[in-house]
C-alpha cells in the first residue's frame, strides 16, 4: 500500500447496508475446500478497517501492474466477473460481495478458467472505497443489485447519494459505469440519483439489446423465467 491518505471521503449516514443476507444454504463441501484453500490468493488485504484502521490508500497500480481498474460492486455468483477477468486479461478487476456463498461459487469458477487477473474484497463496498484513491476506476459494473422493493428501504439501494459520491470520487473522468436491473423502479431512481452524482447517461436499452460483451447471470435468467425484463443503462463519468 502506498502512504498518500485521503483528503475526505464522503460519509454514508448511519451505514446502512445496501445488501441483504451475507448467509445462505449450508456451502457444500467442495465450496468450502474453495473459501479454505483459494480466498487467502485472490482476498484484498487492508482493505478492512481491522487490517488497515490508518485507512491509508491501497496502490491499485502496483496491485495490477499498471493495468487498468475495473470495478464489479456485487458479483452474486460470479459468471459476470470471471467473463470479463477472462475477455480483458489486460485490465484488473476487483469483485465486491458480502455474501459467502456467492464467494464460494466465484472461487470455483476462477478454478475452472483459470483467470489470474482478479482480486475479491468479500464484504462492504464502502470499506473498499475508503482505501481507493481518487479517480483510479476506469470502468464498474453493478449487475442486478438487491431491489429493496419497499418504499421505506430506498435509501438502502446502491443508487443514492451516499454510495455514488464515493463511486464517483474514485472513478476517473470518462470512466463507464453500467448498471443491470429487472426492477422498474430501480431503473427510475438509477435515472434520477446518477446524474446527481457527476454521471451522463449514454444510454439506456431493454431485452435483448444488452452490452456487446455481456454474458446474462443467474439473476437475469431468473428474471426472464418470472416475466420481468431487464433493463441496461450506460452512465460516464463527468470529467
Amino acid at each position: 500500500m502506498s502512504e498518500t491518505t485521503r483528503d475526505e471521503i464522503p460519509a454514508v449516514p448511519e451505514r446502512r447496508n445496501f445488501y441483504g443476507r451475507v448467509h445462505g444454504k449450508t456451502l457444500r463441501a467442495s465450496q468450502k475446500q474453495y473459501l479454505a484453500e483459494d480466498l487467502g490468493k485472490v482476498r484484498l488485504e487492508g482493505v478492512t478497517v481491522e487490517e488497515n484502521p490508518s485507512r491509508t490508500m491501497l496502490d491499485p497500480v502496483a496491485l495490477f501492474g499498471g493495468r487498468p481498474l475495473w470495478l464489479e460492486v456485487g458479483f452474486g455468483g460470479g459468471e459476470h466477473l470471471v467473463h470479463m477477468a477472462a475477455r480483458y486479461p489486460g485490465v484488473g478487476i476487483i469483485g465486491c460481495e458480502p455474501f459467502v456463498n456467492g464467494v464460494a461459487m466465484l472461487l470455483g469458477k476462477i478454478r475452472s478458467a483459470g483467470v489470474e487477473n482478479l482480486r475479491i474484497h468479500p464484504g462492504d463496498v464502502r470499506d473498499l472505497f475508503d482505501v481507493l484513491p481518487d479517480a483510479c476506476v476506469a470502468k464498474c459494473f453493478l449487475n442486478y443489485p438487491d431491489p429493496w422493493p419497499k418504499a421505506r428501504h430506498h435509501r438502502r439501494r446502491f443508487v443514492t447519494q451516499g454510495y455514488l459520491s464515493a463511486l464517483a470520487r474514485v472513478m476517473m473522468p470518462g470512466a463507464e459505469f453500467r448498471v443491470a436491473t429487472d426492477i422498474p423502479d430501480y431503473v427510475r431512481q438509477t435515472l434520477e440519483e446518477v446524474p446527481v452524482a457527476g454521471f451522463d447517461l449514454v444510454s439506456q436499452s431493454g431485452a435483448g439489446a444488452a452490452w456487446e460483451d455481456w454474458i446474462s447471470t443467474r439473476y437475469e435468467q431468473k428474471a426472464l423465467r418470472e416475466g420481468r425484463e431487464p433493463h441496461y443503462l450506460t452512465f460516464r463519468r463527468k470529467g
